[in-house]
């Protein structure tokens, strides 16, 4: 269980980050994408990135607890 928590955390940060980068304008690829300077993505990014260390932060209390 804490290997899939911090595989879907590690995740979530890459792909939260990458959506709120879009959004925010900073990265602009793929040209087609939706969300590309789209402020709406800065803060779903930003939230599924915070959900993604969430996961992060539990996988290492998991471990702690044996």
């Amino acid at each position: 269980m804490r290997y899939l928590f911090l595989i879907a955390g590690f995740v979530l940060a890459i792909f939260g980050s990458f959506f709120a980068l879009q959004g925010a304008g900073i990265i602009m690829w793929p040209a087609e994408s939706f969300m590309l300077a789209n402020g709406d993505w800065v803060t779903y990014g930003i939230a599924i990135a915070i959900v993604g260390i969430l996961l992060i932060l539990l996988s290492r209390q998991i471990a702690r607890r044996g």
